[in-house]
């Protein structure tokens, strides 16, 4: 493994479950510094073999003052990864703008309540890095979960401009795009669909289907390894699809026609 080019200092949303815990805990055993951000984490150091640190900071990346006091006691951050994320499914036209809401909550403005607080540290480096958990979801629009691929197209939208505005003082910018991983998110996720829709006996069918998928799906360390990979290069990708099927998916939703592309997603879900 190459030498990390950024300060070993890793700040982790969503650090408590899923994707964020292995990132956390991998960059921790590695002999990183790691703050483990989470509204239900221990506040607690763990101190590894491997002279990496971990410690736990309760914060709730909605709230602005929350994390503003959670980042309060970091003097020095090389890498901030973020993690936090939940998901809502219903049909486009019954989620309501309240429940789309709080999904654009956490998964795009969260993201924006930490940077806002984390970039000014980051710029104090030479160099430093920005990671961002996205999802296939964010290059294909999933059906009954339009509202949840949405954040995830804005994140990226959101993560492209910030590599192009911050690249002049050193700061880099990866978008990892996970397909389905076996996590505690299967669980969360909020069915929003009314029993009267006319779409409920269709959504309720292409939920359960993707939560078989998610169940046969990766482990969440697969993640947390290219994170762990992108944060030892210098020039890291900006977009990085996890495991090769759905580097295929990525790399051929680029080739097809709208209309053909849909009508074959339409089909999977």
């Amino acid at each position: 493994m190459k030498t990390c080019p950024y300060e070993k200092c890793v700040l982790v949303t969503g650090a408590s479950s899923g994707i964020g815990k292995e990132t956390a805990e991998r960059f921790a055993k590695s002999g990183f510094e790691v703050y483990a951000l989470s509204r239900s984490v221990k506040e607690e150091t763990t101190v590894f073999d491997g002279g990496g640190t971990m410690h736990g900071v309760r914060g709730d990346v909605t709230d602005a003052k929350s994390i503003q006091n959670a980042l309060s006691r970091i003097e020095r951050l090389g890498i901030v990864i973020h993690c936090a994320g939940f998901g809502i499914a219903g049909s486009a036209e019954y989620v309501t703008s309240q429940q789309a809401k709080r999904q654009m909550d956490t998964n795009y403005f969260g993201v924006i309540n930490v940077n806002n607080l984390a970039l000014p540290l980051l710029r104090k480096n030479k160099r430093s890095l920005v990671m961002f958990t996205s999802s296939v979801g964010g290059i294909i629009p999933i059906p009954y979960q339009s509202h949840y691929s949405s954040s995830k197209y804005a994140l990226e939208a959101y993560a492209e401009a910030l590599e192009m505005e911050a690249k002049g003082f050193g700061v880099r910018v990866c978008i990892v795009e996970p397909g389905d991983v076996k996590t505690s998110f299967t669980a969360s996720r909020e069915v929003c669909e009314r029993e009267d829709s006319p779409y409920y006996g269709k959504c309720k069918e292409s939920v359960s289907n993707m939560e078989k998928s998610e169940q046969r799906g990766s482990n969440p360390i697969d993640v947390a390894k290219v994170f762990f990979k992108m944060a030892h290069r210098k020039r890291p990708k900006i977009r990085v699809a996890v495991g090769l099927q759905y580097k295929i998916y990525a790399f051929l939703i680029k080739l097809l026609p709208t209309r053909f592309k849909n009508f074959v997603i339409a089909k999977m879900y």
